[in-house]
Protein backbone atom coordinates (compact mmCIF):
# COMPACT_ATOMS: atom_id res chain seq x y z
CA UNK A 1 0.00 0.00 0.00
CA UNK A 2 1.44 3.32 -1.09
CA UNK A 3 1.07 6.37 1.16
CA UNK A 4 0.79 9.92 -0.20
CA UNK A 5 4.07 11.74 0.45
CA UNK A 6 2.33 15.04 1.30
CA UNK A 7 -0.97 14.06 2.90
CA UNK A 8 0.22 10.85 4.61
CA UNK A 9 -2.89 8.85 3.72
CA UNK A 10 -3.24 5.68 1.61
CA UNK A 11 -3.30 6.44 -2.11
CA UNK A 12 -6.33 4.18 -2.53
CA UNK A 13 -8.28 5.71 0.38
CA UNK A 14 -11.91 6.40 -0.52
CA UNK A 15 -12.77 10.09 -0.69
CA UNK A 16 -14.71 11.37 2.33
CA UNK A 17 -18.39 12.21 2.03
CA UNK A 18 -18.90 15.60 0.37
CA UNK A 19 -15.64 15.51 -1.60
CA UNK A 20 -15.35 15.45 -5.38
CA UNK A 21 -12.68 14.46 -7.85
CA UNK A 22 -11.34 16.08 -10.98
CA UNK A 23 -8.83 14.91 -13.58
CA UNK A 24 -6.59 17.24 -15.60
CA UNK A 25 -3.92 16.64 -18.23
CA UNK A 26 -1.47 19.55 -18.54
CA UNK A 27 1.63 17.95 -20.04
CA UNK A 28 4.10 16.07 -17.85
CA UNK A 29 2.09 15.16 -14.77
CA UNK A 30 4.71 15.92 -12.11
CA UNK A 31 4.30 19.71 -12.16
CA UNK A 32 0.49 19.69 -12.21
CA UNK A 33 0.40 17.28 -9.28
CA UNK A 34 2.56 19.65 -7.19
CA UNK A 35 0.48 22.66 -8.29
CA UNK A 36 -2.70 21.00 -7.02
CA UNK A 37 -1.35 19.50 -3.79
CA UNK A 38 -0.25 23.02 -2.77
CA UNK A 39 -3.84 24.35 -2.88
CA UNK A 40 -6.07 24.62 0.20
CA UNK A 41 -8.91 22.11 0.17
CA UNK A 42 -7.05 19.38 -1.71
CA UNK A 43 -7.34 16.03 0.05
CA UNK A 44 -5.37 13.79 -2.34
CA UNK A 45 -3.49 13.97 -5.64
CA UNK A 46 -2.47 11.06 -7.83
CA UNK A 47 -0.74 10.93 -11.19
CA UNK A 48 -1.72 8.47 -13.87
CA UNK A 49 -3.14 8.01 -17.34
CA UNK A 50 -6.56 8.67 -18.91
CA UNK A 51 -8.22 9.08 -22.26
CA UNK A 52 -6.70 6.02 -23.96
CA UNK A 53 -7.69 2.56 -25.10
CA UNK A 54 -5.24 0.17 -23.38
CA UNK A 55 -6.17 -1.22 -19.97
CA UNK A 56 -3.72 -0.51 -17.16
CA UNK A 57 -0.93 0.84 -19.39
CA UNK A 58 2.64 1.15 -18.21
CA UNK A 59 4.53 4.44 -18.34
CA UNK A 60 6.69 3.04 -21.17
CA UNK A 61 3.61 2.04 -23.18
CA UNK A 62 2.08 5.51 -22.77
CA UNK A 63 5.37 7.18 -23.75
CA UNK A 64 5.47 4.96 -26.82
CA UNK A 65 2.34 6.78 -28.01
CA UNK A 66 0.33 3.67 -28.89
CA UNK A 67 -2.19 3.62 -26.02
CA UNK A 68 -3.85 7.00 -26.64
CA UNK A 69 -3.51 8.03 -23.00
CA UNK A 70 -2.62 11.44 -21.63
CA UNK A 71 -0.55 11.97 -18.49
CA UNK A 72 -3.02 13.33 -15.93
CA UNK A 73 -3.41 14.21 -12.27
CA UNK A 74 -6.43 13.09 -10.27
CA UNK A 75 -7.43 15.62 -7.63
CA UNK A 76 -9.73 14.79 -4.71
CA UNK A 77 -10.96 18.02 -3.15
CA UNK A 78 -13.27 19.44 -0.52
CA UNK A 79 -15.76 21.49 -2.51
CA UNK A 80 -16.55 23.59 0.57
CA UNK A 81 -12.94 24.86 0.52
CA UNK A 82 -12.08 24.96 -3.19
CA UNK A 83 -14.52 24.97 -6.09
CA UNK A 84 -14.31 23.13 -9.38
CA UNK A 85 -14.20 26.55 -11.06
CA UNK A 86 -11.10 27.44 -9.04
CA UNK A 87 -9.48 24.17 -10.17
CA UNK A 88 -10.34 25.05 -13.78
CA UNK A 89 -8.73 28.47 -13.34
CA UNK A 90 -5.51 26.79 -12.12
CA UNK A 91 -5.72 24.37 -15.05
CA UNK A 92 -6.06 27.06 -17.72
CA UNK A 93 -3.49 29.48 -16.27
CA UNK A 94 -0.69 26.96 -15.67
CA UNK A 95 -0.18 25.38 -19.08
CA UNK A 96 -0.62 26.33 -22.74
CA UNK A 97 -3.83 24.64 -23.95
CA UNK A 98 -3.18 25.62 -27.59
CA UNK A 99 -0.20 23.35 -28.26
CA UNK A 100 -1.93 20.12 -29.37
CA UNK A 101 0.17 17.04 -28.63
CA UNK A 102 2.86 18.80 -26.63
CA UNK A 103 3.74 21.11 -23.77
CA UNK A 104 6.90 23.05 -24.48
CA UNK A 105 9.76 20.62 -25.09
CA UNK A 106 7.63 17.59 -24.15
CA UNK A 107 6.22 16.23 -27.41
CA UNK A 108 3.72 13.41 -27.89
CA UNK A 109 -0.01 12.74 -27.46
CA UNK A 110 0.55 11.84 -23.79
CA UNK A 111 1.32 15.54 -23.17
CA UNK A 112 -1.95 16.86 -24.62
CA UNK A 113 -4.32 19.07 -22.67
CA UNK A 114 -7.27 17.12 -21.26
CA UNK A 115 -10.13 17.50 -18.79
CA UNK A 116 -12.09 14.46 -17.63
CA UNK A 117 -15.46 15.36 -16.12
CA UNK A 118 -17.43 13.36 -13.56
CA UNK A 119 -20.83 15.09 -13.72
CA UNK A 120 -23.01 17.22 -15.95
CA UNK A 121 -22.15 20.27 -13.85
CA UNK A 122 -18.39 19.66 -14.24
CA UNK A 123 -18.81 19.24 -18.00
CA UNK A 124 -20.86 22.44 -18.27
CA UNK A 125 -18.28 24.37 -16.22
CA UNK A 126 -15.39 22.95 -18.26
CA UNK A 127 -17.06 23.74 -21.61
CA UNK A 128 -17.98 27.29 -20.52
CA UNK A 129 -14.49 27.98 -19.19
CA UNK A 130 -12.92 26.62 -22.39
CA UNK A 131 -14.98 29.05 -24.49
CA UNK A 132 -14.20 31.97 -22.18
CA UNK A 133 -10.48 31.21 -21.99
CA UNK A 134 -10.33 30.62 -25.74
CA UNK A 135 -11.71 34.12 -26.28
CA UNK A 136 -9.18 35.59 -23.84
CA UNK A 137 -6.32 33.76 -25.59
CA UNK A 138 -7.50 34.90 -29.04
CA UNK A 139 -7.44 38.54 -27.92
CA UNK A 140 -3.78 38.01 -26.91
CA UNK A 141 -2.87 36.41 -30.26
CA UNK A 142 -2.85 32.74 -29.25
CA UNK A 143 -4.25 29.98 -31.44
CA UNK A 144 -7.29 27.79 -30.84
CA UNK A 145 -7.54 25.72 -27.65
CA UNK A 146 -6.88 22.04 -28.33
CA UNK A 147 -7.96 20.80 -24.88
CA UNK A 148 -9.98 17.60 -25.02
CA UNK A 149 -12.97 17.42 -22.62
CA UNK A 150 -14.09 13.85 -22.00
CA UNK A 151 -16.65 12.17 -19.77
CA UNK A 152 -15.71 9.81 -16.95
CA UNK A 153 -13.53 6.97 -18.21
CA UNK A 154 -10.91 4.69 -16.64
CA UNK A 155 -8.06 6.34 -14.74
CA UNK A 156 -4.94 4.21 -14.42
CA UNK A 157 -2.54 5.20 -11.62
CA UNK A 158 1.13 5.56 -12.53
CA UNK A 159 3.64 3.48 -10.58
CA UNK A 160 4.59 4.52 -7.05
CA UNK A 161 7.92 6.09 -8.04
CA UNK A 162 6.07 8.75 -10.07
CA UNK A 163 3.60 9.70 -7.32
CA UNK A 164 4.52 13.05 -5.69
CA UNK A 165 7.71 12.92 -7.75
CA UNK A 166 8.67 16.57 -7.22
CA UNK A 167 8.40 16.15 -3.44
CA UNK A 168 10.87 13.26 -3.62
CA UNK A 169 13.02 14.94 -6.32
CA UNK A 170 12.65 18.73 -5.86
CA UNK A 171 14.92 19.47 -8.83
CA UNK A 172 13.06 17.06 -11.12
CA UNK A 173 11.57 18.05 -14.47
CA UNK A 174 8.61 20.42 -14.30
CA UNK A 175 7.32 21.60 -17.66
CA UNK A 176 4.52 23.78 -16.29
CA UNK A 177 4.41 27.10 -18.09
CA UNK A 178 1.27 29.12 -18.62
CA UNK A 179 0.51 31.62 -21.34
CA UNK A 180 0.37 34.59 -18.96
CA UNK A 181 -3.30 35.11 -19.84
CA UNK A 182 -5.62 35.16 -16.83
CA UNK A 183 -8.67 32.91 -16.73
CA UNK A 184 -11.88 34.34 -15.35
CA UNK A 185 -13.71 33.16 -12.29
CA UNK A 186 -17.50 33.11 -12.66
CA UNK A 187 -19.39 35.48 -10.41
CA UNK A 188 -21.06 33.60 -7.57
CA UNK A 189 -24.83 33.41 -7.78
CA UNK A 190 -26.48 36.25 -5.87
CA UNK A 191 -28.13 35.10 -2.67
Amino acid sequence: MTTHAIFDRPMDAPAPQGYDQAIFGMGCYWGPERLFWQQPGIWLTEVGFAGGTTENPSYDQVCGGDTGHAEVVRVVYDRSLISYEQLLQLFWENHDPTQGDRQGDDVGSQYRSLIMTFSDSQRAAAEASKIDYGNRLAVEGFGKITTQIIDKAPFWPAHAEHQQYLEKHPDGHCGLKGTGVEASMPNPDPI
